[in-house]
């Protein structure tokens, strides 16, 4: 019996991939490598101790990669913040999970005022039970930090009784690790075989979606009863 769902953030429930793919690509631009925008966009989902190192070698990383990333941070509040949408339905999927007795929390590897943002902007700020960020976790995903963070938080919450929503093949690996089950959105723009490949099943395409699925997803009751029988 699912008890708790816990929520990636950007590209399942904001509209926000595309922009930090930019970010990154710019800022990657000004410290001297010219990356593709695909391969970026790839590596978003994944925080910057994770992504960097795919760009950047060690030693450049110790020379430059703190400033990098305060750049990119910047450059992201400045000129993409402010143009990330939510997807639709995000509050009324919450408040159905919510009137089901399921309790929700959110586990991003955006930083903590980033979420305070991304909260508002889908209009879930009184919908959420707890939250992690990057800075509740040491490593970012595919590590499973962030959602053991959120297991912790959630308190009474086993890992068989939770099931993580996120539109990366990070997210699924990061679950995985913790033997919690993933559900998968295409709107983050990740191929439905990598989410699948990465554990993520069943796949929706997004929030609106799962909610008009919503019975005969994991989280429903019909879905519920047939694995009770």
């Amino acid at each position: 019996m699912i008890k708790a769902v816990i929520f990636d953030i950007d590209g399942t429930l904001v509209d926000s991939v595309d922009l930090h793919a930019q970010a990154w690509k710019e800022a990657i631009k000004e410290y001297g490598k010219d990356i593709p925008y695909q391969q970026v966009r790839h590596q978003i989902g994944k925080g910057s101790d994770q992504l960097l190192p795919v760009f950047f070698s060690r030693e450049e990383l110790d020379e430059f990669g703190e400033a990098l990333e305060e750049h990119r941070s910047k450059l992201y509040k400045r000129e993409f913040l402010p143009r990330v949408r939510a997807f639709p339905d995000v509050r009324a999927l919450f408040e159905r999970i919510i009137a089901d007795g399921k309790r929700v929390a959110l586990a991003s590897s955006a930083k903590a005022e980033e979420l305070k943002v991304y909260k508002k902007i889908a209009n879930i700020e009184d919908l959420v039970e707890e939250e992690t960020s990057a800075d509740d976790a040491e490593k970012s995903k595919p590590h499973p930090d962030i959602f053991k963070a959120a297991l912790e938080k959630l308190g009474d919450v086993e890992p068989h009784e939770a099931i993580v929503i996120g539109d990366t093949p990070y997210d699924a690996e990061a679950a995985g690790k913790l033997k919690i089950r993933s559900i998968g959105v295409l709107c983050g723009g990740f191929p439905e075989m990598e989410l699948s490949s990465a554990g993520a099943s069943p796949i929706f395409q997004d929030p609106s979606d799962l909610l008009a699925r919503y019975d005969d997803s994991p989280l429903g009751k019909r879905a519920a009863d047939s694995v009770g029988r």
